[in-house]
């Protein structure tokens, strides 16, 4: 038997009640659950734990009529993008989710990568930089990087978390990398 169909057993056996499937997923998910939700928001990680539970609450109040997605994780950590963008519209808080338009012109502005890194390369480890350089991109760059290479998901699978289509997301993730590619060559890495 294969991951996937391991997967959606389990899924299976949580829907109809089974609270060993239930914790299962729950262990197997909240990490990545966690650095997804961490990275969306500068809110504290109790507001992001806060999301994480109020998501395994609802689809365990909700298991008898959810569907078997084709990826629990792409699943849940949709759910999560969705849980928190709701919390904070119904706070109304004064952090706001973030769209990609939201930074053009800031992006636009901005001294060149190049002036920047070249600033800023003294005292930092390779790996630093990397991530220094990651945290200038603009989030929506960030955000399907993070999906594609850390949690590890099939672009279809970045769309679907993102609300995009496949395209969209291919070219979130393409962009992204061009970037950094242009940047790595100052660092002479």
């Amino acid at each position: 038997m294969d991951s996937e169909q391991i997967e959606t057993n389990i899924w299976e056996a949580f829907k109809k009640g089974d609270e060993k499937a239930y914790s299962l997923i729950y262990k197997q998910n909240v990490g990545a659950m966690y650095r997804y939700g961490m990275s969306l928001s500068s809110l504290s990680s109790y507001f992001v734990f806060d999301c994480i539970h109020d998501v395994f609450t609802e689809i365990w109040d909700k298991r008898n009529n959810i569907v078997t997605p084709n990826n629990i994780r792409a699943y849940l950590l949709r759910a999560l993008k969705n849980r928190m963008q709701n919390q904070i519209l119904r706070k109304e808080s004064k952090y706001m989710a973030l769209n990609e338009g939201d930074f053009d012109e800031l992006w636009d502005e901005a001294i060149s990568e190049e002036t920047t890194l070249l600033n800023n390369v003294d005292g930092f480890s390779k790996e630093e930089l990397v991530n220094k350089l990651i945290s200038e991109l603009p989030p929506r760059q960030q955000e399907a990087l993070r999906l594609r290479f850390v949690e590890d998901l099939e672009y279809n699978e970045v769309a679907n978390v993102m609300s995009i289509n496949r395209q969209s997301a291919q070219n979130l993730v393409v962009r992204a990398v061009e970037k950094l590619r242009k940047s790595l060559p100052i660092l002479k890495l």
